[in-house]
């Protein structure tokens, strides 16, 4: 695989590309949408709502807390884990900063 050219680009724009990359796995997406129905910082039940073995999900669960969209806590034995709102209020502000700036309307010449 290539190199992908960053320079040029903003550095929010490039966090939010990575942030957006590690979003862009069926389980991952699946493990936020849980996290974020979920009223509580979840651990081992992860497991039992996705169909994948455990090891899978660790390293999902890993690819997510290695972007900052999510955070562990450990207590015990357990890891608990739960949506980081500072980073996910960042992807929110993005976009509704991006959608802003649409013109409602406006067609495209294709």
């Amino acid at each position: 695989m290539g190199i992908t050219k960053i320079d040029g680009f903003t550095p929010e724009v490039t966090q939010m590309a990575e942030i957006l990359k590690a979003l862009g796995h069926p389980a991952r997406l699946a493990i936020m949408e849980y996290l974020i129905n979920s009223p509580d910082c979840i651990n081992g039940d992860l497991v039992d709502h996705l169909p994948l073995a455990q090891s899978t999900v660790s390293r999902h669960l890993s690819e997510l807390k290695k972007v900052g969209l999510i955070k562990g806590t450990i207590t015990g034995n357990c890891i608990s884990y739960c949506i980081n709102d500072e980073v996910w209020n960042k992807i929110k502000d993005f976009f509704n900063s991006s959608s802003d700036q649409i013109t409602p309307g406006k067609s495209c010449a294709c």
